[in-house]
């Protein structure tokens, strides 16, 4: 197939656009934020009152995380399916991109003890953020043969993490210079959030200009609607899956990994503020270490495929993951040893993203992408909600950060035992994409 190099570097600029929205608002400074409005407006005990519930305060942003994925699995797949039938994946990117960027913006306004308001903001930004995930990734088949997907994907990926820890970098001037520039914390804080959007908005017009719409292989029936053709299609595509085991089989392990690598991620700077008592400035240079570190080791992991296969080199990401749980959970006490775990999951945390949308990718049918997608995205940052509740359940009833934390071991476990018995080449050849 001929793919456009001007189509590819415009759809990495994606992957720049919206990462400011992960790293700023997911990653750092959003979690942090609302739990202290939520423990400004909790009671004598530490407890808030959402939609009548009784909730600890601290366990709302994992709450939080979790509620905005129900979102996310019922809307997603339905969003996949639309993609393909009407094959104007562009308006689709952008209809989903900007909302979710004024979203973000209207973060700014968050102060006291607008918990509430925060979570509703946060829940809305984080399902249409999804959305525009799930029709990007499905251009990934269109720009790039399956030679170069793994290159294409790290890039894509290494390149947001570089427009994300740029951004980042920007706010952690602001953040340390607001007492200078007359700010207190909170503002700061407020104007990093809205920032977020601002940056999302703007970058994603590189992409919308570069990328181009291929016509749809798939046809609604007369007298249908969009909406009801999405559905139908959903159900067709969750019953094709099981032609394709291979296919099956990965999606099933990386529901399972990439859910607790999204929850690790979201919910860092919590256990770091909260926990450790880190200072908010310092966990911002935690979090634009990784996002550079990053960069380099989603390329690293893309060399390391070549040798390996992309799914062995995603094994090894995921063995690395499963020490750095078991440090955090025995060894993480200081500051200076949060920063070498930090290190560390910079150094896997592209790589292992990269190449499990690249190994998808080979393992679904043609015209299909963005149904297949949908699923795949499910999982993908911090979309998943098993991992998020599972820690907000532990945190509650434990009291204790480091069991919520170690509880996640589960989830690798799990998803490494499912993705050794992966065969890449058969879920290549059920789906039509052998050689």
């Amino acid at each position: 197939m001929t793919c456009s190099k001007s189509e590819q570097r415009g759809w990495y600029f994606y992957d720049w656009a919206n990462s400011a929205f992960y790293t700023t608002v997911v990653t750092l400074f959003l979690g942090p934020y609302l739990t202290a409005l939520a423990k400004a407006g909790a009671d004598a005990e530490g407890r808030i009152f959402p939609l009548g519930l009784s909730i600890d305060a601290r366990a709302y942003w994992g709450y939080l995380v979790a509620l905005s994925v129900a979102g996310q699995v019922l809307v997603l797949p339905v969003i996949g399916a639309l993609a393909d039938y009407t094959g104007r994946k562009r308006m689709l990117l952008a209809a989903f991109a900007y909302p979710g960027a004024l979203a973000t913006m209207a973060m700014f306004f968050l102060r006291g003890q607008a918990y509430l308001l925060g979570g509703a903001l946060f829940l809305f930004a984080n399902v249409v953020f999804g959305a525009s995930i799930v029709v990007y990734n499905s251009f990934l088949p269109d720009i790039s043969s399956a030679a170069d997907r793994d290159a294409i994907s790290s890039r894509g990926w290494g390149i947001g993490y570089l427009g994300g820890g740029i951004l980042l970098g920007l706010n952690l001037l602001l953040y340390q210079n607001a007492q200078a520039l007359h700010l207190d914390e909170g503002t700061a804080v407020r104007i990093s959030l809205g920032s977020a959007g601002v940056w999302w908005a703007v970058f994603t017009i590189i992409p919308l200009r570069a990328l181009r719409d291929r016509p749809s292989r798939l046809t609604a029936r007369p007298g249908r609607t969009l909406l009801s053709a999405g559905f139908r299609q959903l159900f067709h595509t969750l019953r094709e899956l099981r032609k394709f085991p291979q296919t099956l089989r990965f999606l099933i392990a990386y529901l399972l990994y990439n859910d607790a690598i999204q929850t690790v991620i979201a919910l860092a700077s919590q256990f770091g503020n909260d926990e450790l008592k880190i200072p908010l400035s310092t966990l911002t240079l935690v979090i634009l270490m990784v996002q550079f570190v990053a960069f380099f080791g989603a390329l690293a992991f893309g060399y390391i495929a070549r040798w390996t296969g992309a799914r062995n080199a995603v094994l090894l990401s995921l063995a690395i993951w499963t020490g750095v749980i078991l440090n955090m959970y025995l060894s993480v006490k200081t500051t200076a040893q949060f920063f070498a775990m930090g290190a560390v999951v910079g150094l896997v945390l592209g790589g292992s993203q990269a190449l499990s949308r690249s190994l998808f990718s080979l393992m679904i049918p043609k015209g299909r992408e963005a149904e297949y997608f949908s699923l795949y995205e499910i999982g993908d940052k911090g979309t998943s909600w098993f991992c998020p509740l599972l820690f907000g359940l532990a945190l509650q009833f434990t009291g204790s950060y480091r069991v919520a934390i170690l509880s996640l071991l589960i989830f690798f476990a799990a998803g490494i035992a499912v993705l050794s018995r992966v065969d890449v080449k058969a879920g290549e050849r059920d789906a039509g994409n052998a050689d």
